[in-house]
């Protein structure tokens, strides 16, 4: 077994291609550290000018989900489904359903519970804004981090962003706020800001309650790049607008796209759209425990445990992982914010068998990172072994090692990645810029 290099800083962790880019550690060092979008790697984190990476034992490590994951439920919790948390984590209630509001139901991913959750939050619920990313207005292949007080705010920014996204680098404003939050994010999000609560006191009252979106995993920039090569677009500088789907269940991809003759979208389906970014993954992604927001209160993804049909409105399996949780989507559904229904637990595990394999293809990932001397996350609370034995088949568990191995030698994942700012995606023209609504909190 070849010994795992020491990580002693910040640097360390993007070096090692352990970073997830949520942005936690720039959010709780934000004099030391910055944000910046590498088309190869994702969003990264750097040193400012002149400031030193923080180091072991500094708040910027300690939040840090890259380092280490862990679950602090309460596993005696009388109300767990206790078939689905060995592979799924806390589940208190399964339902499906979709947005009440036809608008957000049809321009939403996936039915828009995360949008209507998010609305009931700052509507009825007094809580003072939404933390979530969304296109940025100058370059709308990238994202950026808002924090979204108005309906309009919100609705705009609904849609998955199949792209690098730093939502945890605005929870300064959370902990600013008047009040609590909404906050929206990937599963590694809500984990970083569990990780950061400990360490700012302030933010754990300001977080009014977490919200997870089903992941797979995050395309780097390159990954978008080469599928709007794909469509014929040569210069990410003609590009005015990218929706990734949604417009329907489960959508297209439309890339509007200034030409010689004017404005015009191009197309692809959601099936192939997904399948041609699938493989530029960053890596962290690939020994990622958590693809169903385990440690949030809320969870959402697409329930695809049922054909769809050519023009069906859309639908999102909603998990209630918490008490929290529970309360926040028994005031959404009495609201009229969002139509829901009780289902079966184990749509869960129909909807998601991929996920489910993949969990389990994890396991065997870690233990060659391991022998071969690849850093990897701590896990604790995540049982994997079982599932690696049990739902994938003796080839999948080969894959999972022998494919692992591969990919080490590939990619140099035994070396220190070099992260660079790329100038790749420019800004857009002057003239069609938009003012961002990036909001501080009063």
């Amino acid at each position: 077994m070849i010994p795992l290099p020491v990580i002693n800083s910040i640097d360390d962790v993007v070096a090692h291609r352990l970073c997830c880019g949520c942005g936690a550690c720039a959010a709780i060092s934000p004099g030391r550290l910055e944000m910046i979008d590498d088309v190869e790697h994702g969003r990264r984190p750097r040193p400012r000018h002149g400031a030193c990476a923080p180091g072991k034992g500094s708040e910027a490590m300690r939040v840090c989900p890259g380092i280490a994951v862990e679950h602090t439920f309460d596993e005696r919790h009388p109300g767990l489904i206790g078939a689905l948390r060995r592979e799924w984590g806390p589940v208190l209630e399964v339902w499906e359903g979709h947005a009440a509001d036809p608008e957000i139901r049809h321009e939403a991913s996936s039915g828009g519970a995360a949008t209507a959750l998010a609305l009931a939050g700052i509507e009825t619920a007094g809580m003072h804004g939404v933390l979530h990313i969304r296109a940025r207005r100058d370059a709308p292949l990238l994202n950026e981090t808002v924090l979204s007080t108005s309906r309009r705010e919100v609705v705009e920014a609904v849609g998955s962003r199949y792209a690098p996204a730093s939502p945890c680098d605005g929870l300064g404003l959370v902990e600013r706020a008047p009040a609590p939050c909404v906050f929206i994010g990937k599963p590694c999000d809500v984990a970083a800001v569990q990780r950061a609560l400990p360490v700012r006191p302030a933010l754990r009252g300001r977080i009014g309650v977490t919200i997870a979106v089903f992941c797979a995993g995050t395309p780097t920039t390159r990954a978008t790049l080469n599928l709007l090569e794909r469509i014929g677009v040569d210069d990410p500088r003609d590009v005015v607008d990218v929706r990734y789907r949604g417009r329907g269940w489960p959508g297209r991809l439309a890339v509007r796209v200034r030409t010689e003759r004017g404005t015009e979208t191009r197309s692809l389906p959601y099936e192939e759209t997904w399948g041609a970014l699938t493989g530029g993954k960053q890596w962290r992604c690939q020994v990622c425990a958590d693809h169903t927001g385990e440690l949030a209160d809320i969870a959402v993804g697409d329930p695809w445990h049922r054909p769809i049909s050519k023009g069906e409105p859309g639908r999102s399996i909603i998990l209630v992982r918490t008490e929290r949780g529970r309360q926040v989507l028994r005031r959404a559904v009495r609201d009229g914010y969002l139509a829901v229904e009780r289902v079966d637990p184990a749509n869960l595990t129909r909807s998601q068998p991929d996920l489910l394999r993949t969990r389990g293809a994890t396991w065997g990932r870690l233990l060659a990172c391991r022998v071969l001397g690849v850093p990897v996350p701590r896990y604790r609370g995540f049982p994997m072994f079982r599932t690696w034995l049990t739902k994938l088949s003796v080839r999948e568990r080969l894959r999972s090692l022998a494919g692992t191995v591969k990919r080490i030698h590939r990619r140099g994942l035994r070396e220190r990645a070099v992260v660079v700012e790329s100038p790749v995606i420019a800004a857009l023209p002057p003239e069609h810029r938009e003012t961002p609504t990036r909001r501080e909190a009063a």
